[in-house]
């Protein structure tokens, strides 16, 4: 008996070693690795605001839902690896599996690739039932105006959208809008020339590559294809565990089941998204290299705050855009767990999390009240339809707007303030 105490008072030291010996490495659930594949956390209500306010308008704006892979690229570097393995001799039951998950997840997608799939449609149509359920008297009847990027998964967000707001009523007077002319809101990097200049100059490489090579093994790709790649540059071996983490964390959000521990450990998963969180991070948020990614949704905030501030006779504007829409504005805003500054790059993924950020249908709505007494105005903000609080250091949800307004203001370059 003592000597199985003894044993398991070893193994406990052992485990308490092995994470000291990284304090940095994280140990998020299989779910939560799959950062900005993951499809949208079940909400089951908004949370109501105190009896003494109503609403006077909602500014929304949304990520698209859950979709088919962006492109075959990853599948096509798996399914080679596959090949490779087999020719070899090399490939296991682990790899088999992997190739029927590639196939099926290209035969879910027939083609449509980047397309909005069935989940992300039911994930939006959620969203505005909620919204609607939650605030009534904004659609009694009112006038609803949304806009879209140009990208089909995002105008379908917004008739998926808008289109369940109909349902609900039909009195409703819905506006919508899609095209390049809705870019500079809603796809900044498609043309801003300092964030460009920031991403062509490529200082973010450095730390990616540093936190790539600390946290990344060959493991995966022993596990799945034997001794194939055993020899083979680290850096190429590093993209195909990449490849390979893509096509098992985009699954769910395409409507295919698997299960992430057939082919990644727990640390193994956790170490994949640390990297695709790291990229995230040095190229849409905040960061000590520059701060391009960030004053890019200068024009948007700008737009928020004045529509929110002056809504005339519209009390609903819904925009639908993108993970890199999003990333930028509430890093401006300093929305909590959003923004994030360190020198230390291997942390980033401790304080600043893609899957709470920017899951798919990920959104930021501001939510303009009234005390029904005195009159006064207060901004509510929610990020993935829970309230959090706007000013830094503050704990208030309901913030007076004037209050709001010149916070949100200062948060703006000095030219558009």
């Amino acid at each position: 008996m003592k000597r199985i105490l003894l044993n398991i008072v070893a193994m406990a030291l052992c485990a308490t070693m092995v994470q000291a010996a990284d304090p940095t490495a994280t140990n998020y659930t299989m779910r939560e690795c799959e950062g900005s594949y993951m499809p949208y956390p079940d909400v089951k209500s908004v949370e109501a605001c105190p009896d003494s306010l109503e609403p006077v308008m909602i500014n929304h704006i949304g990520r698209h839902g859950a979709r088919f892979p962006s492109s075959e690229k990853n599948i096509k570097a798996v399914l080679e690896a596959v090949a490779r393995a087999e020719a070899a001799g090399q490939l296991t039951s682990t790899g088999r599996k992997l190739r029927n998950l590639c196939n099926a997840i290209k035969a879910a997608t027939a083609g449509r690739w980047g397309a909005l799939d069935s989940l992300g449609e039911s994930e939006q149509a959620a969203i505005a039932t909620r919204m609607a359920k939650a605030w009534p008297t904004l659609f009694d009847g009112g006038r609803v105006e949304a806009i879209a990027s140009y990208s089909p998964r995002a105008i379908m967000s917004m008739y998926c959208f808008t289109h369940r707001l109909a349902r609900i009523n039909n009195k409703l007077e819905i506006y919508t809008s899609s095209g390049r002319q809705n870019s500079k809101l809603l796809r900044p990097f498609d043309s801003d020339t300092f964030y460009h200049e920031y991403r062509d100059e490529g200082r973010w490489r450095e730390p990616l590559t540093a936190l790539e090579t600390q946290v990344l093994t060959d493991a995966p790709l022993k596990r799945a294809f034997g001794s194939t790649f055993d020899g083979a540059d680290p850096s190429e071996m590093r993209e195909l565990v990449m490849n390979e983490y893509s096509v098992v964390a985009c699954a769910a959000a395409a409507g295919v089941e698997t299960d992430a521990s057939e082919f990644f450990a727990r640390d193994e998963y956790n170490a994949a998204w640390s990297v695709s969180n790291l990229r995230h991070y040095l190229q849409y948020s905040a960061s000590t290299l520059s701060m391009a990614p960030v004053e890019m949704a200068a024009d948007l905030l700008r737009e928020l705050i004045d529509t929110t501030g002056d809504n005339g006779n519209c009390h609903v504007r819904l925009r639908f855009g993108h993970a890199e829409t999003l990333m930028p504005l509430l890093a401006m805003m300093h929305i909590p767990g959003c923004y994030y500054m360190t020198n230390y790059f291997d942390t980033v993924a401790m304080h600043w999390r893609d899957f709470n950020i920017v899951p798919m249908a990920a959104n930021l709505q501001l939510i303009l009240l009234k005390h029904k007494q005195n009159g006064r105005l207060y901004l509510r903000v929610d990020l993935n339809e829970k309230p959090v609080p706007l000013i830094p250091a503050r704990t208030a949800i309901y913030t007076p707007w004037e209050v709001a307004r010149e916070y949100l203001t200062r948060c703006l370059p000095l030219l558009y303030q």
